[in-house]
């Protein structure tokens, strides 16, 4: 039987590991599978290759194939997530001055994301008074948890994420860059950009993603609903390889050459990637550490099967911030975007019980439980919310 040939686009971050190690460690190749990754700069670049065919499948923003499934910002591809490869992973990082502000004007401890958004609604409008510039604050693309994220901290304070500070798209690699050339005063993104720019001196990490939201995926295999359709025995192939590549990552006695390898992808320092999985950051220049086993979760706690639930979160965040308006028809869309279906099919896997995890499977730092069917009812309890097009400056 000859290999299926697979190209497969990335971003160099550490949540494309299970991804990285199922090729570089042979678990792609054990169920026959020829996979060549492309090593891509922006998301926008990764969904049009995927969308036009030139990728067969590729690692995203959690978010994406569901806007592009509905055809937000963008034409319409239905695409389709059957693996998540990874849960969290996030930080968001802010410049050395900043991060003093915000500790110096916090009401309690500043580690507390309720806490340090209201210390920065005290920022913004110290600045307003004095007439500065407002600040800028970079993420990945506006169909991202870096977008979310930075809007649900903010607006928990009391901040205007399109009003009160500048929302600047980035691509990873650029987000250290940016905040070294002062373009930028802070920025949420995936590891290991976070700690490049601690070990640079130039921000601190203000908080972990796991700590806004306790569960939510990062990043997924997205492939194209068609292409899974046509390629059905191709598809149960890749998330087999997968699942033995998320498996091998968590066992502690491979941590070293999974590191190794996925330093190497990246071109980053191993320690970098050693201490994003074992959830033990720099959070500062002056050397202090915090440490989360809810980092980023790899392969462990079923952290790879899609949830329709945070689907339909994800989509819940776009109607809030007046990316799309608000339909039931939509919402199912969203949903039926994430497949836990092909993914038990694929490993012959039940449905798992209760993990354990929060109560709504989302675990936010502030607000009600998410409700998947009840999304007009979660909107409801936010004051700050958009009925039109949110403002992004975009830098591809």
């Amino acid at each position: 039987m000859s290999e299926a040939r697979l190209r497969i686009g990335y971003i160099p971050l550490v949540d494309a590991a299970a991804l990285l190690i199922a090729v570089d460690h042979g678990f792609a190749a054990a169920e026959g599978l020829a996979v060549e990754l492309v090593r891509e700069v922006s998301w926008s670049n990764v969904r049009d290759k995927l969308n036009i065919g030139l990728f067969d499948a590729a690692h995203m923003l959690a978010p994406l194939p569901i806007a592009s499934s509905l055809g937000i910002g963008h034409v319409r591809v239905p695409l389709i997530a059957p693996f998540n490869l990874a849960l969290n992973g996030n930080a968001i990082t802010v410049t050395p001055a900043l991060h003093a502000e915000l500790a110096a004007l916090a009401d309690g401890d500043p580690s507390d994301p309720l806490v340090s958004a209201r210390a920065l609604a005290r920022v913004v409008a110290d600045r307003k008074a004095k007439g500065a510039s407002p600040l800028n604050f970079g993420m990945t693309f506006p169909f991202s948890n870096h977008n979310y994220q930075l809007r649900y901290w903010m607006a928990a304070g009391g901040v205007d994420p399109d009003e009160d500070v500048r929302m600047v798209v980035l691509p990873p690699p650029y987000m250290v860059e940016s905040l070294t050339n002062g373009h930028v005063d802070g920025f949420c993104v995936g590891a290991p950009w976070n700690s490049v720019a601690v070990e640079a001196s130039v921000g601190c990490i203000q908080h972990f993603g796991s700590e806004l939201m306790v569960r939510l995926p990062e990043k997924m295999l997205v492939v194209r609903q068609d292409w899974a359709e046509n390629r059905a025995p191709v598809l149960a192939a890749l998330i087999r390889a997968l699942a033995k590549a998320a498996e091998h990552i968590e066992a502690i006695e491979h941590r070293a050459e999974v590191t190794a390898s996925i330093a190497s992808r990246l071109d980053v320092e191993p320690s970098l990637v050693s201490r994003t999985l074992n959830g033990v950051l720099k959070v500062a220049p002056d050397g202090t550490m915090r440490s989360t086993d809810r980092y980023i979760v790899v392969g462990r706690e079923n952290a790879n099967r899609p949830d329709p639930a945070h689907a339909a979160w994800f989509y819940a965040q776009m109607v809030r911030w007046g990316q799309t308006p608000l339909s039931e028809e939509a919402n199912a869309i969203a949903q039926s975007v994430f497949r836990p279906d092909l993914y038990d099919a694929a490993l012959g896997r039940p449905a798992p019980t209760n993990d354990g995890g929060p109560r709504d499977g989302i675990g936010a730092f502030i607000g009600p439980d998410f409700v998947p069917g009840d999304v007009a009812g979660y909107l409801k309890a936010w004051d700050l919310k958009r009925s039109g097009r949110p403002r992004l400056s975009i830098v591809r």
